[in-house]
C-alpha cells in the first residue's frame, strides 16, 4: 500500500476516536441530566464535562498536527 493511502487510512481511524469520544461524551452529558444530584454535584460534574472536552480538543489538535506534518 503507497505511503500516502496508508497516512489517509491512519488518518481516517483516528479521526473516527475523536468522533466517538465527543458523542460519548453527549452521551454522558444526557446520562448526567437524568441524575437528581446536588447543586455541588452538578457542578463537579460540568468540570468532569468540560475536562473531559479540553482533553478530547487537545488529542483532535494533536491528530491534525500530527498528520498535518506527513
Amino acid at each position: 500500500m503507497p505511503k500516502q493511502l496508508e497516512t489517509h487510512d491512519e488518518w481516517a481511524e483516528d479521526w473516527k476516536h475523536i468522533v466517538r469520544i465527543f458523542e460519548l461524551i453527549e452521551e454522558l452529558k444526557d446520562q448526567f441530566e437524568e441524575l437528581d444530584v446536588s447543586y455541588l454535584h452538578e457542578l463537579e460534574q460540568k468540570v468532569l464535562l468540560l475536562n473531559l472536552e479540553k482533553y478530547v480538543w487537545s488529542l483532535q489538535n494533536y491528530i491534525i498536527q500530527k498528520y498535518s506534518e506527513q
